[in-house]
């Protein structure tokens, strides 16, 4: 039989795994909240020891532990190895909580306390040395730690997804002046309309991506503004004015964070709408992601019998029957990423919306769902620029040939000719079964060289006429 060691909480008493660092709110949690199958974010428990940690180090500052100076040393200790990712795994309640994320602080708290335990060569549960509740919690609340946390987190994945997405603007950009030359057909509405380049094309997508950043830097702002010290409500109930004061310039300290204590405590523990506003930024570059991702698949169509006038990488075999096929994986994977961060983002919206007078009780979701979309936006940008974006190449003869056959070509002429003789040439060129080049210079309408001087890279990427005519 599996060793115990017997736990009292509120409820009663239990007996728990006697190797177990957690303790009995955390068996409560398991018991209760088996929902989402998975802990909690890992990036989320590195977070909790960075804010623990912050915590400790302020309350050895005001001698808090000054008679046993060695419990402050060894919960400062067991803090860094938490925020290091050394006590993942003795994390363990579920992603999806009720109690507004108590059950994951106590968790936390619960570990922190054990593992302070161990240092000091105490029996794991001999609490009246260290107490997860009077020690690691002192000062504190689940309601100014969680929401914290997931800030403190939400910054380190934000740092990710920044460096990815300036990879895969950098990629596009690449792209941009490597088919600077490749004169293609541009669409509208899924039909021929006017000339492009497939390097204009690349250009377009990367300026999206620069938005992203630009959203991103934004998202940072808003995260950095933290509720550490307000304790239940925002009022800083059972904490010195000089913990209040101090803690969240430690946090600053420890993580190297531009963290900064919310004005008005009571107001950042009320109310959620700051993830709601950085979800909707996420939601923003997740939007990019898919029409990217989407427009790459459609030029990529075919080979033979689609558009085809792009290459993307091959990555695997596409199909368990069809010989020779090839899918986009990559961007198909992309876009599946960025259509769970919409989704996502409906549910932290409900979730930001459905808090009650001081607080928030969805932190768990909104944690769980926002942690998660950061993630899912580095990984997706980070696959896309390195498995596809920087591998694609032009077919500029398939290009060149749908310039050759396509009506959009007679666009480029209209500032020369006309819109009427225009719309006649290409009347002309449908019942002849001729393309526009053949029906111009057979009919004397342009010379050759005045043919290619307007549908040249340079003419079709001009803006605007620079003689200022009009058809």
């Amino acid at each position: 039989m599996t060793e115990t060691r017997s736990e009292r909480d509120l409820l009663g008493e239990l007996e728990v795994p006697a190797g177990a660092l957690w303790g009995v709110h955390t068996l409560r949690a398991l018991e209760n909240f088996p929902l989402a199958g998975r802990p909690v974010h890992r990036a989320l428990v590195h977070a909790f020891g960075a804010v623990k940690g912050a915590c400790a180090i302020t309350n050895q500052r005001l001698d808090t532990w000054k008679v046993d100076p060695a419990k402050g040393d060894a919960i400062v200790r067991a803090c860094a190895e938490m925020a290091a990712g050394q006590l993942d795994q003795h994390v363990v309640v579920d992603a999806l909580q009720g109690g507004a994320g108590t059950s994951t602080n106590m968790n936390v708290n619960e570990v922190l306390a054990n593992r302070a335990l161990q240092i000091l060569g105490e029996r794991l549960g001999h609490y009246a040395r260290v107490s997860p509740l009077d020690d690691i919690n002192r000062h504190q609340s689940t309601n100014d730690t969680f929401p914290t946390a997931t800030r403190v987190a939400g910054l380190w994945l934000l740092a990710t997804l920044e460096k990815e997405v300036v990879a895969l603007q950098e990629a596009f950009q690449q792209k941009e002046k490597e088919f600077a030359h490749v004169v293609k057909v541009g669409r509208t509405e899924m039909q021929d309309a006017v000339l492009i380049t497939l390097g204009r094309e690349m250009g377009a997508y990367a300026e999206a991506l620069a938005r992203d950043r630009w959203r991103i830097y934004k998202c940072t702002e808003r995260l950095r503004v933290v509720n550490l010290g307000g304790t239940a409500i925002g009022t800083g109930l059972g904490a010195p004015r000089a913990f209040i004061f101090q803690v969240v310039d430690a946090l600053s300290q420890l993580t190297g964070l531009g963290v900064a204590r919310a004005e008005n405590l009571v107001e950042a523990t009320q109310n959620a709408d700051v993830f709601a506003e950085v979800s909707g930024m996420l939601k923003a570059c997740a939007v990019n992601l898919l029409k990217i991702s989407s427009d790459l698949r459609l030029l990529a169509s075919g080979p033979e019998a689609g558009l085809g006038e792009i290459e993307l990488p091959a990555r695997q075999a596409g199909s368990s029957i069809m010989p020779g096929k090839v899918n986009p994986v990559i961007v198909e994977a992309a876009s599946q990423a960025a259509l769970l961060v919409m989704a996502h983002d409906v549910a932290i919206a409900q979730a930001c919306a459905a808090g009650s007078l001081e607080l928030n009780p969805f932190l768990p979701l909104i944690a769980h769902c926002l942690l998660e979309s950061l993630d899912l936006l580095a990984r997706a940008a980070g696959i896309l620029c390195r498995f596809c974006v920087e591998g694609i190449t032009a077919d500029e003869e398939r290009c060149r040939a749908h310039v050759q056959a396509s009506t959009a070509v007679v666009t480029a002429l209209v500032a020369r000719v006309g819109y009427e003789a225009a719309c006649a040439i290409a009347g002309k060129a449908s019942a002849r079964r001729s393309t526009i080049r053949e029906v111009v210079l057979a009919d004397g309408v342009l010379s050759e060289r005045e043919f290619d001087e307007l549908t040249s890279p340079e003419a079709v990427c001009r803006l605007g006429s620079p003689d200022g005519g009009g058809g």
